[in-house]
Parts: C-alpha cells; sequence; structure tokens
C-alpha cells in the first residue's frame, strides 16, 4: 500500500495500523478484523491460510485437524486436487457469462446432478440460503397454480430448532429470538411445530399448506436427531394431505450422514432436495434445488435468477466435487468411520457428557455445561471444531479422514472432555 495512503487511512482511523501491516502473525490478523470487520461472528481465535485434506495450518505455522469441515463445505477434504484442477482448468477458460447466454459446463452439470439424486430439473444457485429461497418461491408457485390455494394464500409448516439461512424471509421463521431481534417485520405464510413430531404436522396442515420444509437433521440447532421412522411418517402425511415435502440436505446431503441424501435412511424420497456446501467442495459457492417436472417445470423465464447462478466455473467445480465423492466412495467412508467415531465417542466417560448422537460424519456431542471452553482447550491440542446450539460439540471432519487420524484426535478429545476446566 502507498505510504500516503497508509497514513492517511491512519489519521481517519485514529488507529495506528502500518505497525498491523507489517506483520504476520495470528494476533495482527485477528486485530486487523475486529478492526474493519462487522461483529457478526465469534471464532475461536486461530487464523487459518493453509490446507490440506482434513489438516489446516495457521499464519503461525501450527497445524489443526479440522472437526467442521466448513459446515460440510469441504466434505471432500481441502484443496482436493482433482476439484482444484477442474477449477484451474476454467478459470483459464471462462469463468462468467451470466445466463444471458449459454455456457458448455452448466448442461453437463445439471444432467449429472439430476441423475446422481435422481430428479427431473435442477435450478442452480449460489449460497445455501439462496437455495432455500429458491425452493420457497417453486412450492408457492406449484400451490397456486397446482393445488389451487386462493393468491398470497399460501402456507409452509417449518420446524422449531431449525436453521434455513440468514436472509430476512428465513429468520422469520426462525425460532432463535437472537436471529429475529431487530431484523423485522417479516415474511407470512409460515407454521411452526415442533421437530420429530408427527402428529403436531397433521394437525398444522390446513387447505393452505403447500409444503413442509425441514431438515433430516438439526445441524445448527445441535446435530439432532429425529425419532426413527419420523421421515417416512412426515413423507406419507404430507403425500395423503398433497403437501409438498422439502428436505433442506444443505449440510446432510452429499454422503455427510453415510447416505447420498439424509432421507435415504429411512428410504424416502422428498418432493423437493436443496443442496449446497459440498456441492462444490468448498471451492465456490454452488448451491441447488432439485424437484421434478410437475414443480420446478412451472417456472418461465423471469420468475426467478442469478447473475453468476451456473456459471462456468461453478458448474465446472460442481461436476469435479460430484465426481470425488462418488470415485472416492466418501459416502461408505463416512458411514463405516461414523459409527467408529460415535462409538469411540459413547465409551468416553466424562461427568460432562449428556448425550452423544449423531448419522455418518456428522456427530454432536451434546454437554451438561458450555461448549466454548472445550472447543478452546481442543484447539490448543491441534484439533478445530465449534460450539453449536450453546452446549454441543459438533464433531463433522472431511469425509477422507482416516481411522488412524480419527484415534489420534480421540487422544485429544477424551482428555479434554475428562479434565476439570474449572
Amino acid at each position: 500500500m502507498n505510504n500516503d495512503i497508509s497514513v492517511e487511512l491512519d489519521k481517519r482511523n485514529g488507529k495506528n495500523l502500518s505497525a498491523l501491516r507489517a506483520t504476520t502473525d495470528s494476533e495482527s490478523f485477528i486485530k486487523l478484523e475486529d478492526t474493519f470487520g462487522a461483529n457478526n461472528y465469534h471464532p475461536l481465535d486461530v487464523v487459518i491460510d493453509r490446507g490440506d485434506g482434513v489438516w489446516v495450518y495457521d499464519v503461525d505455522g501450527n497445524k489443526y485437524l479440522d472437526c467442521l469441515s466448513a459446515y460440510s463445505a469441504v466434505s471432500q477434504g481441502h484443496c482436493h486436487p482433482a476439484i482444484a484442477q477442474a477449477a484451474i482448468d476454467q478459470m483459464r477458460r471462462l469463468t462468467l457469462i451470466s445466463r444471458a447466454f449459454r455456457n458448455d459446463q452448466m448442461g453437463p452439470f445439471l444432467k449429472e446432478l439430476c441423475n446422481l439424486i435422481g430428479y427431473d430439473l435442477a435450478l442452480l444457485m449460489n449460497s445455501g440460503a439462496e437455495a432455500v429461497e429458491t425452493a420457497i418461491k417453486a412450492v408457492r408457485k406449484w400451490g397456486y397454480v397446482v393445488k389451487g390455494v386462493p393468491a398470497n394464500q399460501a402456507e409452509i409448516i417449518v420446524c422449531q430448532g431449525n436453521f434455513h439461512g440468514r436472509t430476512t424471509t428465513i429468520v422469520g421463521f426462525s425460532s432463535e429470538a437472537k436471529y429475529k431481534e431487530n431484523f423485522g417485520p417479516f415474511t407470512p405464510g409460515f407454521i411452526t411445530i415442533p421437530y420429530g413430531d408427527g402428529a403436531a404436522l397433521e394437525a398444522a396442515i390446513t387447505p393452505n399448506t403447500v409444503a413442509f420444509l425441514f431438515e433430516p437433521v438439526q445441524g445448527e440447532g445441535g446435530v439432532v436427531i429425529p425419532p426413527e421412522g419420523y421421515i417416512a411418517e412426515a413423507a406419507e402425511i404430507c403425500a395423503r394431505h398433497n403437501v409438498l415435502l422439502v428436505a433442506d440436505e444443505i449440510q446432510t446431503g452429499l454422503g455427510r450422514t453415510g447416505k447420498l441424501l439424509a432421507c435415504e435412511h429411512e428410504g424416502v424420497r422428498p418432493d423437493v432436495v436443496i443442496l449446497g456446501k459440498a456441492l462444490s467442495g468448498g471451492f465456490y459457492p454452488v448451491s441447488a434445488v432439485l424437484t421434478d417436472e410437475p414443480i420446478l417445470g412451472l417456472f418461465v423465464p423471469g420468475d426467478h435468477g442469478s447473475t453468476f447462478g451456473g456459471n462456468p466455473l461453478g458448474a465446472a467445480i460442481g461436476r469435479a466435487a460430484l465426481k470425488v465423492i462418488v470415485d472416492e466412495q466418501m459416502i461408505t467412508r463416512s458411514s463405516e468411520l461414523g459409527a467408529y467415531f460415535k462409538g469411540r465417542l459413547e465409551r468416553i466417560e466424562s461427568d460432562y457428557i449428556k448425550e452423544v448422537r449423531g448419522k455418518g460424519l456428522f456427530i454432536g456431542v451434546e454437554l451438561n455445561v458450555p461448549a466454548r471452553r472445550f472447543c478452546e482447550s481442543l484447539r490448543d491440542r491441534g484439533i478445530l471444531c465449534k460450539e453449536t446450539h450453546g452446549n454441543v460439540i459438533r464433531f463433522a471432519p472431511p469425509l477422507v479422514i482416516t481411522k488412524d487420524e480419527i484415534d489420534w484426535a480421540l487422544g485429544q478429545i477424551e482428555p479434554v472432555l475428562m479434565e476439570d476446566l474449572g
């Protein structure tokens, strides 16, 4: 940075920033982020600058096992070489043309995605929240055009403890008060019921109900697993009442729970599936809504869109990300290693542990005390994880993790959960 500009910025901000720019240690990066960034996250104080597989490295040279996987976005592991090569090759050819024209990557990606997941059509977006918003529009249009719901009266049933994103519409139907405070007014048309309660779902359905939106596992809610049979029951109830079953598989999909989709654990094929996160292997924001012709086929030009949705770079990355999951048998790995990891965690005899739950490599350890201090202690031992819902530690490493690496991690996790942290 030009020295004159640097001095001027220092004057404007009333802070001595030149010294910060001259250093590259964790503390200086944390100060820069805290100085210039909005305070909308509470991260652990570790500054990562490199990743490889399940391992990440901070700017001070420390090595960590990543047990969060960017909330399942890097299920294929950090900087997977096949996905990286696909990204590099495409970046040298074409990155963005917008949907004003066509590109040679979007069509093949749509075909491969639809064939793998098993639906007629897909609509590509960028973030998971955008895909949820897309699904909301799609099921509402279906409700008006096909089901015959009176104009502007469509209702969507959602669950307590849900997390579907951060847009104003989505936080409006969150049951977390802190997500909603000072952000209203909110979009009407959402009915909230208890999670995992089939009777509550049936009781909430009215002639205006168009969809039931749910997570097969509530990740941000604390890795909450619904009662056995609940998803199948919900599917039957929805089918009987002509209501669309919409599964938010943004975190749970693409192998995270040991199945391609988490709904497959109960043999359920949702009417609408929402994907994101691992759909790009962590290289680029890519999300999708998948459903069949009678639903998504109702969209016409002008109904929905995105400048970046379906761009050639994202599509090329998505194609490679899907191929890696299949070719490297990551779904099977998640099932087998997840069962092993969960089983070993269940054997830890700690006064702090209330419950261990999960499917595949999507595991939550619920404590009877706040989890933050345990996450900080694990960081100091070389493991990165993050508390969720206050008292739950989530363990969701990349699906490329090995049994030996899990054993090493357990060697750090057990003493932390056993020690008296005061």
